[in-house]
């Protein structure tokens, strides 16, 4: 059986949390290790942590972010399959399950895909978000549904592109997966829905106050992606690839 690392980085997200920790330790996996990451919340966040006992491992230091959070964390995780889920998110029952047997049946694949829902900050279900199929071109041109709390990974995929790039402040997801196809990992999306996203006024996405360091992110992935900069004719590669992912999430529902 491979065992799976969770990885939650918590900062005073503590209206959330007891949810986002429930449907983790509720998932009654056998061989799992859950590493909670807290670099200091002055809300109730470490009460809750601490409520878990010795089914959490807790990481209590100052770090430098998220990316640098989750590096702590995962610095620590042993597991043959990693994974790292927000403290305002939540995992849906019977995923970790499905997305051992995924790997098991599957061993050339190295990432994997999932899709989810997204909610608001009162559990109201507000879309399915379908991810879409990966690859590098797809990545460079922004042409997917990059469902994060949906996708699972393998440890040395993880390690051979050394983590997250901690100078990331807000796509570092997006960023781990770019480097991994830059470094030819193997990637299957399924429709599966395996998490929650959740939306609200506190989260980074729901603030929009990013909104121009995400286009400037962008444009570096680009680059790092394709070795050049971004140029008039890759309209109609991206346009293309858009349409692709636009007609492939609405196809109708077939779990993959």
């Amino acid at each position: 059986m491979l065992k799976i690392s969770v990885v939650t980085i918590s900062y005073n997200q503590g209206d959330y949390l007891k949810r986002c920790l429930d449907s983790v330790l509720s998932q009654d996996y056998p061989d799992l290790q859950y590493i909670v990451v807290d670099p200091g919340s002055s809300d109730a966040s470490r009460t809750l942590i601490d409520a878990c006992g010795d089914r959490v491992e807790r990481i209590y230091e100052p770090d430098r972010g998220p990316a640098d959070g989750l590096n702590r964390g995962f610095a620590r995780a042993t597991g043959d399959i990693f994974h790292f889920l927000n403290a305002d998110d939540a995992l849906l029952p019977g995923s970790l399950a499905y997305v051992a047997s995924v790997f098991e049946a599957n061993p050339r694949v190295d990432v994997l895909c999932g899709s989810g829902m997204k909610v608001d900050g009162d559990d109201r279900t507000l879309r399915e978000i379908r991810a879409s199929p990966l690859s590098l071109l797809r990545l460079a041109y922004g042409a997917v549904n990059f469902f994060q709390q949906g996708m699972f990974f393998r440890a040395g995929s993880f390690r051979q592109v050394n983590g997250f790039n901690v100078d990331n402040r807000t796509c570092w997801d997006g960023e781990l997966i770019l480097d991994m196809a830059l470094q030819g990992a193997h990637f299957r999306s399924t429709r599966r829905p395996l998490a929650l996203f959740r939306i609200h006024d506190a989260s980074i996405s729901g603030t929009g106050r990013l909104v121009e360091s995400y286009r400037q992110d962008g444009e570096r992935l680009f680059r790092k992606a394709m070795h050049r900069e971004r140029r008039l004719y890759d309209c109609i590669p991206a346009g293309v690839f858009l349409l692709e992912k636009h007609l492939l999430t609405r196809l109708p529902s077939r779990w993959r």
